[in-house]
C-alpha cells in the first residue's frame, strides 16, 4: 500500500538476479544506497551486490497476453499443474538481492492492488483480469514498483502457461505468506485475464480505488516544520478525512467491516517496506519485514511516533537516513530528535496507518490482535482470502 502521486518510476534490482524478461531493458544511472538498512536486513541476507536502476516496465519487450494465451479465458484447473507451480514459487522467495532478501512481500503487495481495485456497486475491478498487465493500470501511482513483482513471475509463467496470470499473481502471494510463517490460505483457481486492456474504458475503471497515505489531510507546506501538521493531541489535522477515505471510498467499497479492514493492514503491513523512489515513503513497518507477526500493530500501540518530512535531516544524524520520505511527503518514524538507541532498528508508519490508533473502533481490533497473534493470522487469512477472491464468482 505505497502510495504517491508523485513517483519517480524508477527501480533498483541486482542485474545479475533478474529474469529474462529484463534483459535489454535501457537503464537509468543507480540511485544512492540507504545509508542504515534494517537490522533484519543485516542479519538475514548478505551484502547487496552492485545495484542498477532500470526502465519502467512498461517497456520490457513481453507480450502481456502470455505465451501461448489467447483471448479472454484460463485453462481447465486440471490441466494447470499446481503443485509444480507451487515448488517453482518457493524456490523464488528467499533473494538476497531484493530488498531484505525476500521476494514474498512484495508478492503480497502485487495481489492486494490487483484485488484492491473491485467495486462492488458496479462488480467491476478484482484479481480476475490481471489488468497491470497493461499500461493504464501498471501506470495507477499506487502501483508503483510492482512491475518488480511481475518481471519476477514471468519466467514461471513462461514455464506454466496453462495458469492465468490473474491466477498466478494470487498464488504467488499464498505460497510468499506459507513460506514466511503467515495463514496458509486454500487456493481457489479460475480467474481469467483479459486479452487486451479495452476493459478499463468498457468498465469504467479510473484511479483512486486503492488507498492512499495522505488523502483529506491538512496540506503539507513547510518542511522544515512538519509539526505545524499536529494537532494538540498529537494526530495529523484532518485525519478524520483520511479515515473516511480508507474506511469507505475503499474498504467499504468492496464489502469489508471494520475488524477486516484492521486485520488486512496488521497482516499486510508487517511485510516489506516503503521506497521513496516508487512511493515516496522510506522504510519497514517492522523489524523484521519478511515473517508474519502481530508486530505491526504491537508497535504502533507501544512505540514513541515522531511525524517527519523529507527535511528531517536529524535522521541522518542518528542513523535513520533510510527513514526520511521524499519531497512533499509525510509518515511517522519511530525516533526522537537527539535521542540515538542503538537497540531500535528504523521502523516507519503512514498517516493510513496511524488512524488505526486514532480511530476508536480501529483501535480497538488493532489492541485485540496486538494482544492475539493467532487471532490475527487466522482473521487476516480469511480476510485476505476474501480479498483476492472479490469479483471472481467463486
Amino acid at each position: 500500500l505505497q502510495t504517491n502521486s508523485n513517483d519517480q518510476r524508477t527501480m533498483k534490482l541486482n542485474i545479475l538476479a533478474l529474469p529474462a524478461v529484463f534483459l535489454g531493458v535501457e537503464a537509468f544511472a543507480p540511485s544512492p544506497l540507504p545509508q542504515q538498512q534494517s537490522s533484519a536486513f543485516r542479519k538475514q541476507s548478505s551484502p547487496p551486490s552492485k545495484l542498477f536502476a532500470l526502465n519502467t516496465y512498461a517497456r520490457t519487450k513481453w507480450n502481456p497476453r502470455g505465451p501461448s494465451t489467447s483471448g479472454f479465458g484460463s485453462a481447465t484447473a486440471t490441466s494447470v499443474p499446481y503443485d509444480a507451480i507451487r515448488a517453482e514459487l518457493k524456490l523464488l522467495m528467499d533473494n538476497p538481492s531484493w530488498d531484505d532478501g525476500s521476494l514474498a512481500p512484495i508478492f503480497i503487495r502485487l495481489a492486494w492492488h490487483s484485488s484492491g481495485t473491485y467495486d462492488a456497486a458496479t462488480g467491476t475491478g478484482g484479481s480476475n483480469g490481471a489488468g497491470m498487465r497493461f499500461a493504464t493500470e501498471a501506470a495507477d501511482p499506487e502501483n508503483a514498483g510492482l512491475e518488480v513483482a511481475r518481471a519476477f513471475l514471468e519466467p514461471v509463467k513462461r514455464k506454466f502457461p496453462s495458469i492465468s496470470y490473474s491466477d498466478l499473481w494470487i498464488l504467488a502471494a499464498y505460497v510468499g505468506l506459507e513460506h514466511t510463517g503467515g495463514p496458509m490460505i486454500p487456493f481457489q483457481p479460475g480467474r481469467m485475464d483479459h486479452p487486451d486492456e479495452t476493459y478499463w474504458e468498457l468498465k469504467n475503471m479510473s484511479y483512486g480505488r486503492l488507498p492512499a497515505a495522505e488523502k483529506y489531510c491538512c496540506p503539507h507546506l513547510d518542511d522544515s516544520n512538519v509539526s505545524s501538521s499536529l494537532d494538540e493531541t498529537g494526530k495529523v489535522k484532518g485525519w478524520e478525512g483520511l479515515c473516511t477515505h480508507v474506511r469507505n471510498e475503499v474498504f467499504y467499497r468492496m464489502g469489508f467491516n471494520d475488524q477486516e479492514i484492521v486485520a488486512l493492514l496488521c497482516g499486510g503491513h508487517v511485510y516489506g517496506r516503503c521506497h521513496p523512489n516508487f512511493s515516496g515513503y522510506a522504510g519497514p513497518w517492522v523489524e523484521h519485514p519478511t515473517q508474519f507477526s502481530n508486530e505491526y500493530a504491537t508497535d504502533m500501540l507501544e512505540d514513541e511516533w515522531t511525524l517527519v518530512s523529507h527535511g528531517d535531516t536529524w535522521l541522518d544524524e542518528i542513523g535513520a537516513h533510510e527513514l526520511r520520505p521524499a519531497p512533499g511527503n509525510r509518515q511517522f518514524v519511530n525516533k526522537v530528535p537527539g535521542k540515538v538507541d542503538d537497540d531500535e532498528p528504523n521502523q516507519m508508519m503512514l498517516l493510513s496507518d496511524m488512524i488505526l490508533a486514532w480511530d476508536p473502533s480501529f483501535r480497538y481490533y488493532l489492541e485485540m490482535y496486538a494482544a492475539d497473534e493467532n487471532k490475527l493470522k487466522n482473521d487476516f487469512g480469511s480476510a485476505f482470502k476474501k480479498l483476492t477472491e472479490l469479483g471472481c464468482g467463486f
